[in-house]
This record gives C-alpha cells, sequence and structure tokens, in this order.
C-alpha cells in the first residue's frame, strides 16, 4: 500500500511579468499620432491631473512686464528612462497613392490644418455661391424627388444614391438593400430600373459592362454585335481583336469603329461629380534637406501639427491633496493618478525620441533613393536598424508600424524602406524594390517591334549584375499589374 506524503520542494524560474505601465507604453509606441490623439483623449478622461499642453512651440518669453506663471501645470521631470523595458483595365497606378508633398521647406505647416479659421467674407457675390456646381447625391436626388412624390420610394431612393462607389456603381445587392429597408425587393427594382435612367447615363450599373450598355442603349447602338463586344470586354482588354472578331460577327474594320464607340464612352460615371478628398497618410514624421550653409544633409524631426502634448498640473494636485486631509482613500486615489501621469508623460518622451532616432537612421541607410530614386533603394531588415541604434528588433517593428514619414519623394510608410535582398553576382545585395522599378522602367522603355519577353528581362539584369530567376521577374510583373509580352505586342499593334 502506497503512502501519500507531503514534502516542500524550492525551484527557481523566470519569466516576463508584463506591468500595466509597460503594457501602456508598448502600446503607446506603436501608436501614429493620430491614434496617439485619441488614445490620450481616453486616458484624460480617466486622470483629473491630465491636460493638454495647448502652448504653441513658438510662444514667446514673458517680457519684464509678464507675471511669471511659476504655479502652473508643469511637464513631469524625466528623471528615468524606459527605454529598456521598450525592448520587449482602365486606369490605375498603385505609385499614385505614394505621390504627396514634393517641398518640405515651408515646415509641417502644410499637413494636418483644417478649414479655414477667417471670417472674412466669400469671395464673389451671392449669384456666384448660388451657382456652385451640386455634387452628385444632390443631382441625384433632385433628379428623384421630380420623378416620385411617394415617401417611401424617395427614402429607397436616397439609400440607393448614398450606397453608390465613387464610380457611380452600385454594388450591392437590391435584395439586401430591400432586406434592410423591409420591402420587397420588387418595388426596388422597379424603383432602381428608373433610376437607371437618371443624368450621368450609366449611374446606378452593377458594372462596367451594365454602364457601357446603358450608355449605349440611351445612344441606340445597342444592337446584338455591341452587346456580344460587352460580354467579351476581357478579349479587348487583351487586344484579341481576331477572337472578339469571331465572337461579334463583324469584320475587322467594323469591329474597330466599334471598339472607337466604346472608348468615347464614360466608364465611370460619377467622374464628373467633385467628391471629397481623403487624405489617407498624415506623416508623423518630416523629413528635410539643410542648406550647405548648416552643412547640407537631412533633417528629421517628428510633425509637431499632429504630435500631442500632455502636462501633468501639480497645482491641481497640491489644492485637492490638501482639501483631502486625512483621507487616506482620497490621497491614495491622487497618488495613483500622480504616478500614473508621470509614466505617461515619460513614455510619451521616449516615445519621441525612439521615432526620431530609427527614423533618422533609416534615412541614413537609404541615402541613395532620397538622392537618385528608388532604383537605388538598399535592402534592408528591421535586425540592420536595430543592430545600429542599439535597440531589440521588436522595438524598431513597433516604431515603424503605422507610420510614415514625409520626404522630397512624397510619404512613405516607414515599413516601405525595408526590402529583401537579392544577391547579385558582383556579390552586392540589391532591394527587390529597386529590382522592381528596374523591371518597369526596361518594359516602359521598350520599343512596339521589340518587346520584352521574361527571358530577355532576366538576361538583362543579369548584364547589370543582378541574379534573378525568370519567376520571380513574373512575379514583380505581375505585381505592378504589366501584362505579358503577347499582350504588349498586341497592344502596342492596336
Amino acid at each position: 500500500m502506497s503512502s501519500v506524503s507531503q514534502k516542500l520542494h524550492l525551484t527557481q524560474t523566470q519569466n516576463l511579468v508584463m506591468t500595466p505601465q509597460l503594457q501602456q507604453a508598448i502600446r503607446i509606441l506603436q501608436l501614429s499620432n493620430v491614434e496617439l490623439n485619441d488614445y490620450l483623449d481616453e486616458e484624460m478622461t480617466k486622470n483629473p491631473l491630465l491636460e493638454r499642453d495647448e502652448r504653441s512651440p513658438d510662444a514667446d518669453v514673458p517680457g519684464d512686464g509678464d507675471k511669471p506663471q511659476d504655479d502652473g501645470p508643469q511637464a513631469s521631470p524625466k528623471d528615468e528612462s524606459i527605454s529598456e523595458q521598450f525592448d520587449e483595365a482602365w486606369t490605375g497606378n498603385e505609385n499614385d497613392a505614394r505621390s504627396g508633398a514634393e517641398d518640405f521647406s515651408a515646415g509641417a505647416t502644410q499637413y494636418g490644418t483644417g478649414g479655414g479659421t477667417s471670417f472674412d467674407p466669400l469671395e464673389g457675390g451671392f449669384e456666384e455661391r448660388m451657382s456652385e456646381a451640386p455634387t452628385l447625391r444632390e443631382h441625384l436626388l433632385e433628379q428623384l424627388y421630380w420623378t416620385t412624390d411617394e415617401p417611401r420610394d424617395r427614402m429607397i431612393g436616397a439609400l440607393l444614391i448614398d450606397r453608390l462607389d465613387g464610380q457611380g456603381y452600385l454594388r450591392e445587392d437590391p435584395a439586401d438593400l430591400a432586406m434592410q429597408l423591409g420591402c420587397s425587393s420588387e418595388r426596388v427594382e422597379r424603383l432602381l430600373a428608373v433610376m437607371k435612367g437618371f443624368d450621368p447615363t450609366g449611374i446606378f450599373a452593377r458594372d462596367l459592362d451594365e454602364c457601357l450598355a446603358l450608355q449605349l442603349a440611351e445612344q441606340n447602338r445597342l444592337d446584338a454585335p455591341m452587346q456580344a463586344l460587352l460580354d467579351h470586354l476581357d478579349l479587348l482588354a487583351k487586344h484579341d481583336l481576331e477572337t472578339l472578331a469571331v465572337k461579334c460577327g463583324v469584320n475587322a474594320t467594323y469591329l474597330s469603329d466599334m471598339i472607337a464607340e466604346i472608348r468615347a464612352l464614360n466608364p465611370r460615371p460619377a467622374g464628373n461629380f467633385e467628391h471629397f478628398v481623403v487624405q489617407t497618410a498624415i506623416p508623423d514624421v518630416l523629413m528635410r534637406a539643410l542648406p550647405k550653409t548648416l552643412g547640407g544633409g537631412w533633417r528629421v524631426e517628428l510633425n509637431t501639427e499632429t504630435l500631442p502634448k500632455v502636462l501633468v498640473n501639480n497645482t491641481y494636485y497640491t489644492e485637492v491633496a490638501k482639501s483631502a486631509g486625512g483621507d487616506r482613500a482620497a490621497r491614495q486615489y491622487l497618488e495613483n493618478n500622480l504616478q500614473a501621469a508621470n509614466w505617461l508623460v515619460r513614455a510619451l518622451d521616449q516615445r519621441a525620441q525612439t521615432i526620431t532616432k530609427v527614423a533618422g537612421e533609416i534615412v541614413e541607410q537609404q541615402q541613395g533613393f532620397f538622392l537618385y530614386g528608388v532604383e537605388y533603394l538598399k535592402p534592408l531588415t528591421l535586425r540592420d536598424i536595430a543592430e545600429t541604434v542599439e535597440m531589440h528588433e521588436s522595438t524598431v517593428s513597433r516604431v515603424t508600424a503605422n507610420k510614415y514619414i514625409g520626404t522630397p519623394r512624397g510619404i512613405f510608410e516607414l515599413k516601405y524602406f525595408f526590402t529583401t535582398a537579392l544577391a547579385g553576382a558582383d556579390g552586392q545585395s540589391h532591394s527587390a524594390e529597386a529590382v522592381r522599378a528596374r523591371v518597369r522602367a526596361m518594359i516602359d522603355a521598350e520599343a512596339p517591334d521589340a518587346v520584352l519577353s521574361d527571358d530577355q528581362i532576366v538576361e538583362a539584369l543579369k548584364s547589370a549584375g543582378i541574379d534573378i530567376a525568370r519567376r520571380t521577374v513574373a512575379k514583380y510583373r505581375e505585381a505592378l499589374g504589366i501584362p505579358s509580352s503577347v499582350q504588349r505586342r498586341r497592344q502596342k499593334k492596336a
């Protein structure tokens, strides 16, 4: 019979404990300036000792006649660092999204600004303001109100208008919209058929085929050959005109006239109306060239227009602490808030220093890109930056997440500058992004009678010292939206 006994063993283990303060510091580090503003708003609602610093960084120093504000809100002293704890087919060109500010010599005031603050009268008279072009929604609502006076139909029509995309297409299924409104799908379909006759022609179409069909029907040109052409737009995109002529049952001359009619149509009915332009990226870091009188080079600094600043209101803490008297719970509450506020201020200061340090090193490593273009982009990894700035790789990853830098070449995500390396025949490494740029440049420069195949591009790159496989070139070409050599040959002949 086995005996049951109790024994006491002493063991020693190591584990990582994430304190709430450390979790907060890590979270702050990976937030962008815009996200950080929202986060600080939440913190200030929880902590009465925190308040925003609304003072202008360029404010003048008080003169002799000004009364000093010694007892006002003061920033917490930065007496300890937390850097060690941080270490744990019609149009379309993707490069257009990277175009942005071209000159940062005027400073950061051109970013993050809102509407005008002037109360001066608007330019022009009342008549000029009344003649402003209506928006697409206003234009369509006016036609809807002229078409029907039934309140339910007007409500359904307004919903259909609001569901249009930027091109003027209604991508959603009318049956789903009918379910949302609690009405019959037949009623939505009947009203939608009427609204497809609104100006501009082609509005409310499901896709490109229907948009073009609506415009051709208005011109009384939607016959059987033209409908066949719309059913095989993929052949037109590939410039396979021989097959397309057979599908349409017409000769090459008539097909050429049909294609000319198609090209004269508007694939984006909403394109002629003004839309709100949404700025998708606001730079967190700004970079500008220094004049030669200051030694040249680059200056990297945080975008102060979007960088929030908070202060610890020590005056308020002192007053409340005095009024609390011997209330231990109240004093403990104040002490906890003061400690949290001081930690937050230090974390924000450390975040600013870390981002500036990492961004400055990225600029230093990618000098060739900023001076000469994307073909001179160097292969770079998070470890390369981490070793140089003496930080952990995870810290660099958090710093570069969701952060954008404004440069003389445009606005880029910091992650953009980290690219994989391709081995070169000369022993040097080449950035994958730079190789993609070379492929695009070679294809853009090819002659109509000398279209380059993928094998020829591989040979040209090898002659330039870049060792790359054919399948890699094909992958880069497809990622750039460039068709094959056969399709490009057809396009250039057409």
